[in-house]
């Protein structure tokens, strides 16, 4: 391979150095929530409220996955599934309290403890969202199929979506809407890719209504909020027009059908920092009906 010029480079005339060192501020908007380091940065505890099922979350697609399936399983009378969810600030550094960092070492939300675990014994501390769902579905025996075909299929597409929203999220999204520069070369590598998940989506979701078969599963909950929200242009700006997200018509269908359902619409907006309607943070079902902020602004 021919090694071009530190000219060429971008900015020109960069070389990587020997060594890496960390420059805070350096990586754009939300640069601020990460570290080169793990562990706490701040002693501060969590608070607990009235329920066995205590979240940590921030309306995130990541957050919603999990705020989704909770009120698809109060939907659905799993009256244990009823929760506290505690809004963390992640621009402020709330995921690096001691707190948090003691459910989730990698400081990433959502996080779950379990104050009601089966079988009894001491609380269960859960983290990264497809393990928090998974947990869920199986306490519960709800949204993930029993005959092992369907739950393989189920898992299949729940981890596709852990292994490809990164390169939507972290990649796409964040050369597209959130880097202090535009780069060609990061947009259309990652657009791309992109294009090439939404199209995986599209041919799957044309022989089949739900992601796994033929019923609503904790796979649909988790991809939902990440490309649903592309359909909808939903996310990142204009990057549903972008990415011409219309031309995925199974994946607009299927987008259309779950953003309808109301325990959907409930999960998204629970842990919503800001926007209307947001719920920062839940501690009953009537909350949605008296604590939203448009609600609270019309009472007052």
């Amino acid at each position: 391979m021919t090694e071009k010029s530190p000219a060429d480079n971008f900015p020109a005339g960069y070389v990587p150095p020997k060594v890496w060192t960390w420059e805070q501020g350096n990586g754009g908007q939300f640069a601020n929530i990460n570290r080169p380091t793990a562990g706490p940065q701040v002693d501060k505890e969590l608070p607990v409220g009235k329920h066995p099922l205590q979240l940590y979350s921030l309306a995130t697609p990541n957050g919603q996955k999990v705020t989704i399936l909770l009120e698809e399983l109060l939907a659905a009378g799993h009256t244990g599934a009823e929760y506290d969810a505690w809004l963390i600030k992640i621009g402020d550094g709330d995921q690096f309290g001691s707190g948090f960092v003691d459910i989730n070492p990698n400081s990433k939300i959502p996080a779950l403890m379990d104050h009601a675990p089966k079988g009894g014994g001491a609380p269960v501390r859960l983290f990264e969202s497809a393990s928090i769902m998974t947990y869920l579905a199986e306490k519960f025996d709800a949204f993930l199929p029993t005959e092992p075909r369907t739950r393989a299929e189920t898992f299949n597409w729940l981890f596709w979506q852990m292994g490809s929203a990164p390169f939507l999220g972290g990649g796409f999204g964040h050369f597209y809407a959130y880097a202090p520069m535009k780069i060609k070369y990061a947009i259309d590598r990652y657009a791309m890719e992109v294009k090439r998940q939404l199209d995986v989506l599209d041919r799957r979701l044309a022989e089949s209504r739900f992601i796994a078969g033929d019923d609503y599963s904790i796979a649909d909950m988790a991809i939902w909020p990440w490309y649903g929200r592309i359909i909808l242009g939903e996310a990142y700006g204009d990057a549903g027009t972008f990415l011409d997200g219309a031309s995925y018509k199974n994946v607009a269908r299927w987008t259309d059908e779950i953003g309808a359902r109301p325990a959907v619409k409930r999960g998204v907006i629970v842990n919503r920092a800001s926007g209307e309607p947001a719920l920062p943070e839940r501690h009953d079902a009537s909350d949605f009906d008296t604590k939203t902020g448009d609600k609270i602004g019309a009472a007052g």
